[in-house]
Parts: C-alpha cells; sequence; structure tokens
C-alpha cells in the first residue's frame, strides 16, 4: 500500500484535545486523526450522493412510477425529433 503525507497547522487547544480524544480510545494522535477524518469524508461523500426525501415526495416519486402522466405534445415532438437524428440501433 502506498502512503501520502498530510500536514495540517492547529492551535496548542485543538492538539491538547485531538491527544486527550487519542488517549481516551487508546489510539495514536496520527491514528486518531486518520480515523475521524475518513469518517467525515465518507459521510460527506454519502450525503452529497443519496437523495433523501421527505415523505411525500416519496409518495409522489412512488405514485409518478406506479402510473406515470401521459407525455404532453412537447415532448411526443421532441421524441419525433430525436428519433429523425438518432438513426435505430
Amino acid at each position: 500500500m502506498t502512503t501520502a503525507r498530510l500536514e495540517a497547522r492547529i492551535s496548542t487547544e485543538l492538539h491538547a484535545l485531538l491527544k486527550r480524544a487519542a488517549e481516551i480510545q487508546g489510539r495514536t494522535v496520527t491514528d486518531f486523526v486518520v480515523a475521524a477524518v475518513q469518517e467525515a469524508a465518507q459521510r460527506s461523500i454519502s450525503q452529497a450522493e443519496i437523495i433523501q426525501l421527505s415523505l411525500a415526495d416519496q409518495q409522489c416519486f412512488a405514485q409518478a412510477l406506479l402510473a406515470p402522466p401521459l407525455p404532453v405534445p412537447a415532448l411526443e415532438r421532441a421524441l419525433a425529433r430525436r428519433r429523425n437524428l438518432v438513426a435505430p440501433e
């Protein structure tokens, strides 16, 4: 496994806080920081990639899947133009 180095300037107060938290968990400061950063990064990515809907939005989405609305004339015209532009496979 290859590794990369990460450096950060932090206040002495924050360093003391990190050191204390690491000691409580029986970890080194480096291990504590790496674990915390990894967890925060994964949470951030999950929040960006997962769409959360309210109950009302979930019901509306499910209803649209179960009974989709009929296409409006503008959509039908757009599909016809697309069929003329794109050769069938």
